[in-house]
């Protein structure tokens, strides 16, 4: 079956929390839009995520939005809806009983499937692309894994993405302008740095060195959970739009950004803080130094992920690089002092972002998620 053939798709998001969920299914449902020869609906429960981060979007059960019909998820499902051609259930957010019941009855199945979250884990390979029968209907789902290796689904990329990024590189006008729409101007030989976070303690020991840096540093925080915790140690009430000047460190709260724009924040800064799942991907393709707020899980759980990831992207640094990294990485999920590690890091930054653009180029040979899910479709 090819792409002509899948004429409309349906994707189902539940927000759970933050923005990570409708991050990942707004940007598959834009892709499949644009890419593709389809209809795409999304469903989702929580529209006030989707309008945090895509400000056109309005609040109606249902509205045309960059050629995605997108429709409320009530808890009461309306049981005329027919199913689509091709259904995707994100994050295992378990379809409604009547979808499922007209899934059933529609004289060729739909192709179904699990979009799992993101995840580095050696187990990933053996279950990405396995099936799955629902036990009362009969209907098959794969279970698709987003991953960074060839035997997982790849990661969401749009097909002009890294060429967006390398024009916005070339042209140093282009990132003066962008600053610029964000109210900024920085200084001559600043370090420019993102962060976008959950609250973190780690917090102090940071904003500390950079208080104290050779180097300027500009940081942009996008008004986020981090915000909180930035305010406790300078012990201020900044809202968006307000700066804090102290020592070498100018800092200033961002708007919570659409997803272009955060993807041109990506590329603009030096070196990105990013959290979660939908700016850990997006922090990759971006081809810059980053340092990764994995969601935090029970008993510690998401360190055991972070430490899987590390095994990959480490691969190809120096022995010193790579301790600095993980040092840094693993102290700025625990909360804990990482200024000695996070100058470990600065020193080498020229290799550490030869190293991104490699990397970048490495993931870019898997194909892309969209793509892939595309080809898995029977």
């Amino acid at each position: 079956m090819t792409a002509n053939d899948l004429k409309t798709w349906d994707i189902f998001c539940r927000v759970i929390d933050n923005y990570g969920d409708i991050g990942v299914c707004w940007r598959l449902a834009r892709q499949l839009a644009h890419e593709y020869p389809t209809q795409v609906r999304l469903w989702v429960d929580e529209l006030d995520a989707l309008i945090k981060i895509w400000p056109s979007a309005i609040s109606a059960d249902q509205q045309l939005l960059e050629k995605v019909e997108v429709c409320v998820w009530h808890e009461n499902f309306d049981a005329a809806v027919e199913p689509a051609d091709v259904v995707v259930e994100a994050f295992a957010c378990n379809l409604p009983d009547s979808y499922l019941t007209a899934m059933k009855r529609r004289a060729i199945a739909p192709n179904w499937f699990n979009l799992e979250y993101l995840s580095a884990e050696d187990w990933v390979e053996g279950c990405h692309g396995l099936l799955s029968m629902h036990p009362q209907l009969g209907l098959k789902k794969m279970f698709f894994f987003p991953g960074i290796t060839t035997k997982t689904g790849g990661l969401i990329k749009e097909a002009r993405l890294l060429e967006e990024r390398d024009q916005f590189l070339a042209n140093p006008a282009n990132r003066a302008e962008f600053l610029e729409y964000l109210e900024i101007k920085p200084a001559e030989n600043q370090l420019i740095v993102s962060l976008f976070g959950y609250e973190n303690t780690a917090i102090a020991s940071l904003l500390d060195t950079w208080i104290q840096s050779p180097t300027p540093v500009l940081c942009l925080v996008p008004a986020s959970k981090v915000l909180p915790s930035i305010n406790n140690h300078l012990g201020k009430a900044l809202n968006q739009g307000d700066e804090h000047k102290q020592g070498s460190l100018r800092l200033k709260v961002i708007p919570f950004l659409t997803q272009t724009n955060y993807d041109r924040l990506l590329w603009a800064c030096d070196i990105n803080f990013i959290r979660g799942e939908d700016s850990f991907v997006r922090a990759q393709w971006a081809a810059k130094p980053f340092i990764w707020h994995i969601y935090p899980q029970d008993e510690g759980i998401h360190m055991i992920k972070l430490d899987a990831f590390l095994q990959d992207y480490l691969k190809g640094l120096s022995p010193a690089l790579q301790r600095s990294i993980t040092a840094l990485w693993h102290e700025w999920n625990q909360g804990v002092d990482c200024s000695n590690s996070w100058n470990a890091c600065l020193a080498d930054r020229q290799n550490w972002q030869q190293h991104g653009h490699k990397w970048c180029k490495s993931l870019s040979s898997l194909g892309d998620l969209v793509s892939n899910i595309v080809r898995s479709c029977d």
